[in-house]
C-alpha cells in the first residue's frame, strides 16, 4: 500500500510538471488538462482531480484524493511552442507504452531546460516578419525596408531590455515608442513614404498574438476565468503598445512643430 502511494505521488508530480511546462509555454487550458489526464491514466492513478487556471495548477490524486495534493503557481510568460509540441508528443508516447515513469521524469527535465531559438534567429525573424506585415498592410518597398529596420531594433530591445529588466506594461509602452521613433527617423531620412504602414508593420514583434487567440479559444470552450485572464493580458498589451506609439507621435509633433503633418 505504501509503495502504491509513493508511486501515485511520483506519477502525479511528473503530471504536474508536464502541465506546468505546457502552461508557462503558452498552451491552452484544454491541452494542459488533456495531457495531464493522458499521463496519469496510463500509470493507473486513482481518483485524480486536475484544476488548471491561466497561472496556476491544482492537483489531487490517489485513493480518496488524500495521497497527493499540491498547488503550483505558474507565471504568465511568452509562448514557446516547441516545448508545447514536445510535451504533447511525450504524452502520446506514454499512452503507447513507450516510457517508464523514470523516463518520463527525465524527458520532462530535458524539455524544461530546452533552449529556445537563438538571439540571432529571433532578431532576423522579427525583422523579416515586420517587413512582411508592412507589405501585407499595403506598404511600398521602402516602407518595408523601414519596417525591417524598426522590427530588427525592437526585437533587440525586447530580448536585451524588456524581458530581463522591465515589466510587461512598461516594456510594451517603451517598445511602441521605440518603433515609432525609428519609423519617424527613417521617414525623415527618405526611407519610406507611408508612416502609418511602417509603424503598423513594425509593432508586430510586440503583439501578444498567442495569448489573444488562446483567450478567445478558452472562452469559447467555457473556461471563462482563464480565458478572461489571457484576453485581458493581451488587450492590456495592445493598449500599452498604442500608448507608446501615441505618446511618441504627440511628442515629436510638439517638439518639431508639426513636421509629420
Amino acid at each position: 500500500m505504501e509503495e502504491k502511494k509513493t508511486e501515485d505521488s511520483r506519477v502525479l508530480e511528473a503530471t504536474m510538471k508536464a502541465g506546468e511546462i505546457l502552461l508557462q509555454s503558452g498552451a491552452e487550458i484544454a491541452r494542459v488538462e488533456e495531457t495531464m489526464i493522458r499521463i496519469s491514466n496510463y500509470f493507473g492513478v486513482d481518483s485524480k482531480e486536475f484544476f488548471v487556471l491561466s497561472n496556476g495548477i491544482f492537483v489531487t490524486g490517489g485513493k480518496y484524493s488524500k495521497e497527493y495534493a499540491k498547488v503550483r503557481h505558474v507565471p504568465v510568460r511568452g509562448a514557446q511552442l516547441e516545448k508545447v509540441v514536445a510535451v504533447n508528443q511525450l504524452s502520446r508516447e506514454v499512452e503507447e507504452g513507450k516510457h517508464t515513469i523514470e523516463e518520463v521524469e527525465q524527458r520532462l527535465e530535458e524539455i524544461d531546460h530546452m533552449s529556445g531559438k537563438s538571439f540571432r534567429s529571433q532578431v532576423i525573424a522579427a525583422a523579416i516578419g515586420s517587413s512582411a506585415f508592412c507589405c501585407l498592410f499595403g506598404g511600398g518597398t521602402m516602407d518595408c525596408v523601414a519596417a525591417l529596420i524598426a522590427g530588427f531594433l525592437v526585437q533587440i530591445f525586447i530580448l536585451r531590455v524588456r524581458v530581463p529588466y522591465l515589466s510587461k506594461i512598461t516594456g510594451n509602452v517603451c517598445g511602441g515608442a521605440l518603433v515609432t521613433l525609428v519609423c519617424i527617423l527613417c521617414y525623415q531620412s527618405g526611407i519610406g513614404e507611408n508612416l502609418n504602414h511602417m509603424i503598423v508593420g513594425s509593432v508586430i514583434p510586440l503583439i501578444p498574438g498567442v495569448a489573444f487567440i488562446n483567450g478567445i479559444r478558452e472562452i469559447a470552450d467555457e473556461d471563462y476565468i482563464s480565458g478572461s485572464v489571457r484576453l485581458l493580458d493581451a488587450l492590456l498589451g495592445f493598449l500599452c503598445i498604442a500608448i507608446g506609439v501615441g505618446v511618441m507621435l504627440g511628442l515629436i509633433q510638439r517638439i518639431t512643430g508639426g513636421i509629420l503633418s
